[in-house]
């Protein structure tokens, strides 16, 4: 029908409009192919700023053992990855202002930029404080340009596969952990510490420039609020439900991911066999999210964080607390990749979720604050409760690590009730 005119009597008559090309309708349930190719280049996004973000183990052990910065505690050492987490959470509000103005290329672009500049400027450092700048804060900076940006756009291409695409796109954490677990060590022996960050540097600068090209988002269908911070989301319970799981989860993460190869060397491993341990986490991240995200979109998102999570606990206190062979703790680093980091594979769905897609970047944006403080402080708070002369040191880190998932566990829990019990409401 066109626009209405009337006749003499009164009458209204249809007058066609002109022909043009039909509207454009965003439809939810559509699944278009090239999903699949920014599904892969979040993949790369993730294993070449996450992935070398969790390899810093490997610098760290070697940091502590050759004392490189002389005057630098191994607690001072250990803020630099709680560094690298806390500035990339924190630049959400500042990446949604810069997406508002410019879209999201560009900040992603300034991104690689950062981050890559980051390594290649730690190369150069000759005092601590050189190595927070570039590897803490810039390097945590470039993955918040290049990540934050990226990671609203993958839910936008699907529905019905959801969690499965964004469980292959966060694997490639683990798969970047792989490649530079087993090959940082290799690289500073042989060709030294500053041409190991400068390749680093090199390498990521490629390939995540390329990745930032693939993206595309469907903002002008969606029509997305990108808000510095959206207070109306902190009058939602459900909202708040997800920022604890959030809080509490990333805080036994952190510990699981920094802690294990240095507790490896505390029950008598070599350090080589401690990277092999941190290169076996690795994998079961690599190979257990895109399992995670098939489970969440059989079973439903919630059921499966929530079992997952709580999972890591009995696998905490049944497995890692008794830990005391290579063997048992290989096996122990295999299961936890690929169940303690269900946080990063989840966490967009989760949120999708509980609010509209057109929420959902202010809402990630939530998260993101809500697990700056954990990432930063977790691993030091673990490194205090240690006692370095005990026989068993890292047993009150692990019986934190346990009670934290367990929390997380709860709050999921409460989640999940409360979205089962809105739904049935509704159907009522």
């Amino acid at each position: 029908m066109g626009d209405n005119e009337q006749k003499d009597d009164g009458e209204e008559v249809a007058v066609p409009l002109a022909p043009g090309p039909p509207a454009i309708v965003y439809d939810p349930l559509e699944e278009p192919r090239y999903g699949w190719v920014v599904c892969v280049a979040m993949h790369l996004i993730n294993g070449f700023t996450w992935g070398i973000i969790a390899s810093y183990g490997v610098y760290l052990s070697y940091y502590i053992n050759h004392d490189i910065f002389p005057g630098a505690s191994d607690l001072d050492y250990t803020f630099i990855g709680g560094v690298n987490f806390a500035c990339a959470m924190l630049g959400g509000p500042l990446v949604n202002v810069c997406i508002q103005r410019v879209g999201i290329h560009i900040p992603m672009y300034c991104g690689c930029i950062m981050f890559a500049g980051g390594f290649i400027a730690a190369s150069f450092a000759t005092a601590f404080w050189h190595l927070v700048l570039t590897q803490g804060i810039l390097v945590g900076l470039g993955t918040g340009f290049t990540w934050l940006p990226a990671t609203p756009v993958l839910p936008q291409w699907f529905n019905r596969n959801r969690s499965l695409a964004q469980g292959i796109a966060a694997a490639g954490s683990g798969v970047g952990g792989i490649i530079f677990s087993a090959a940082t060590t290799p690289m500073i022996q042989k060709i030294s510490l500053a041409w190991s960050l400068r390749i680093t540097g090199i390498v990521a600068f490629v390939v995540l420039s390329t990745a930032t090209t693939l993206i595309r988002d469907r903002n002008k269908a969606i029509k997305p609020r990108f808000r510095a911070i959206d207070t109306s989301l902190l009058k939602r319970y459900r909202v708040w439900l997800l920022v604890a799981y959030s809080f509490f989860s990333i805080l036994g993460y952190i510990v699981t991911i920094y802690s294990l190869g240095a507790f490896a060397t505390s029950i008598g491993l070599t350090q080589d066999q401690g990277g092999i341990v941190i290169t076996a986490m690795q994998v079961g991240t690599a190979i257990g999210r895109p399992a995670v995200g098939v489970l969440s979109d059989h079973f439903g998102r919630m059921t499966v964080a929530s079992s997952l999570t709580a999972s890591n606990v009995i696998l905490t206190y049944a497995i890692w607390i008794p830990t005391h062979s290579y063997g048992l703790l290989i096996f122990f680093a295999l299961i936890i990749g690929a169940t303690s980091g269900i946080y990063w594979g989840t966490i967009a769905p989760l949120c999708a979720e509980v609010v509209d897609l057109k929420e959902l970047p202010s809402t990630l944006n939530v998260m993101w604050i809500t697990v700056s403080l954990p990432a930063l402080f977790s691993e030091a708070i673990a490194l205090e409760i240690r006692r370095p002369h005990s026989s068993r040191p890292y047993l009150w880190p692990q019986i934190y690590t346990g009670l934290v998932f367990l929390i997380a566990s709860l709050f999921m829990l409460e989640l999940r009730r409360q979205k089962w019990g809105f739904g049935r409401e509704r159907h009522r």
